[in-house]
């Protein structure tokens, strides 16, 4: 007993407990920590690939480990399916500070993408490239409309056209767009947009979103011309500029008949 009492008043006892702890500590933490995120089916060489598309040509403004800038903000955890929507829209690279970063030519090929994507999931956890299972017409398109009016309509329109939003940025048409871009929007929430995730919208219900967007899309105007589905603001410009313009003019032709 005396010679256990000694060393535990011996000066590196301390240390040494110290020292253990940290290992048990460390140890412990390997273990149970989340494993690096990795997209699917991306290998180590699409990661380094990715990681050099990356450091060329997003760098400058989300920084050399994308933990973000004054310019960008940080891309550690939020997921391939960011990156696919962002860079497979044209909306990334940036080409110019703005309000809102704009559909536009993409500038990358698919693999390329796929690439940057797998290197930016394999820096945190985050939303995937959803299956094509749930991004291709083929569900209830009427649960879909009324999952659209609830949840989206107030921003882009009954019919997906779009609309404008406050300091000059707008929630941009849905047609032509494809449906694993919207998908992909609903999980990550680009620019003012929501995050949907699927205690929101379950997988199918987002199918259905998009069967039902399809529908519109495709879907002929059987009632004539629909002024763009703008709904009441281009019917009331019609109805403004044709009919009162109409009845003015048919009121000056019976008053000159009259005279």
């Amino acid at each position: 007993m005396s010679t256990l009492a000694a060393r535990r008043r011996h000066p590196a006892a301390l240390f040494v407990v110290l020292l253990l702890a940290l290992v048990v500590t460390g140890g412990l933490y390997a273990a149970f920590a989340p494993k690096t995120a990795k997209a699917a089916g991306a290998s180590a060489e699409d990661v380094k690939a990715g990681k050099q598309l990356f450091l060329s040509n997003c760098s400058t403004c989300h920084g050399t480990n994308a933990t973000g800038t004054t310019s960008g903000p940080s891309l550690v955890g939020v997921g391939a399916a960011s990156v696919d929507f962002q860079v497979g829209t044209g909306r990334m690279p940036l080409a110019a500070p703005n309000t809102q970063a704009q559909r536009n030519n993409v500038q990358f090929s698919d693999e390329q993408i796929a690439q940057m994507a797998a290197y930016v999931q394999s820096l945190g956890p985050g939303p995937s490239v959803p299956e094509k299972e749930y991004t291709t017409p083929g569900g209830n398109a009427a649960k879909g409309g009324e999952l659209f009016r609830v949840n989206c309509a107030m921003c882009h329109n009954a019919s997906g056209q779009g609309g404008a939003l406050t300091r000059g940025k707008y929630a941009p048409t849905l047609m032509s767009v494809s449906g694993k871009h919207i998908y992909e929007a609903m999980v990550t929430g680009p620019q003012s947009m929501p995050v949907f995730n699927d205690t929101n919208l379950s997988p199918q219900d987002k199918k259905d979103i998009i069967t039902y967007l399809k529908h519109v899309e495709n879907d002929p105007a059987e009632g004539g011309h629909n002024l763009g589905a703008l709904g009441p603001v281009t019917e009331g410009m019609f109805a403004w500029t044709f009919g009162i313009g109409l009845c003015i003019g048919v009121a000056v032709w019976l008053g000159r008949k009259a005279a």
